[in-house]
């Protein structure tokens, strides 16, 4: 099986190429390639489908073997994957997922072949249940946080605080399995450094803490935003890198940031 590796913002997951049918058993299979000591490591895998109702479908599978339905830098990967494998010679695509068609653009500057690329992602709108809710965790303690769906679910916690081990470790994965969220649910933790500015930290359902989630960074924009916390253009710090996050006229979410490729091999 030939397989890319590939990256956005250090959220790493194996790319493969599944236009022609998908592996038998694919939950184990994902379980197993992303050993990061015994198989080749990352997040999760993510098949790169056809479709008949995009140009591409994009399929997530964690690392616990559970299918995602959403990834946004994921999904920026698979954009980069296509064009730079000529599969396609368009840069404006339409991706499908299980959260729907994603609509992506792809730098007009960028060439097959670069190691970067940077591409921007319409996420469509969020969907906001609540902007601030609190959570008694299994230990005792409480959470408080606002729900908001990418497509996928989040629980983003602000606070006047650096995000610490103790909160994303401790907290996340009691936070991720509350009853509260009966698809379990990505946490995210975050504290705003200025208008346009958040630091977050996350722990992934299905995954653990990540260097960065895409989905994530929307949520936590979107809730810093309903919150009156920043303007409506965000860069979110995440642990691997930047995302510029922006809510337009139409209240769809714009993500913007980088794809870049690791290395290939076969398995």
């Amino acid at each position: 099986m030939k397989f890319t590796k590939m990256h956005g913002c250090g959220n790493d997951y194996v790319y493969i190429d599944c236009r022609n049918g998908v592996p038998e058993n694919i939950g184990e299979l994902a379980i197993r390639l992303s050993d990061r000591h015994k198989g080749i490591g990352g997040d999760g895998i993510i098949l790169i489908c056809g479709s008949e109702k995009a140009d591409f479908m994009m399929r997530i599978f964690n690392a616990d073997g559970s299918e995602g339905k959403m990834c946004g830098n994921g999904i920026r990967c698979v954009a980069k994957y296509v064009f730079d494998k000529g599969l396609t010679g368009k840069r404006h695509l339409e991706i499908d997922t299980l959260s729907g068609i994603k609509i992506i653009d792809i730098a007009p500057d960028a060439q097959p072949g670069d190691p970067e690329t940077w591409i921007t992602v319409d996420m469509g709108k969020p969907e906001i249940e609540t902007l601030e809710e609190t959570i008694k965790l299994s230990d005792g303690s409480t959470l408080t946080g606002s729900i908001i769906s990418m497509g996928n679910p989040h629980f983003v916690c602000y606070s006047e605080q650096d995000p610490t081990d103790a909160m994303v470790l401790g907290k996340g994965p009691l936070a991720e399995r509350h009853e509260r969220f009966p698809e379990r649910s990505n946490i995210e933790f975050a504290k705003v450094t200025g208008k346009n500015e958040v630091g977050m930290r996350v722990w992934e359902r299905g995954s653990g803490e990540t260097m960065a989630c895409g989905t994530g960074a929307c949520a936590t924009a979107v809730a810093a935003i309903g919150k009156g916390l920043t303007e409506n253009d965000v860069t979110v710090h995440l642990r691997g890198g930047d995302l510029i996050i922006s809510l337009d006229e139409r209240g769809h979410v714009l993500m913007t940031g980088p794809a870049t490729t690791v290395f290939e091999g076969s398995i």
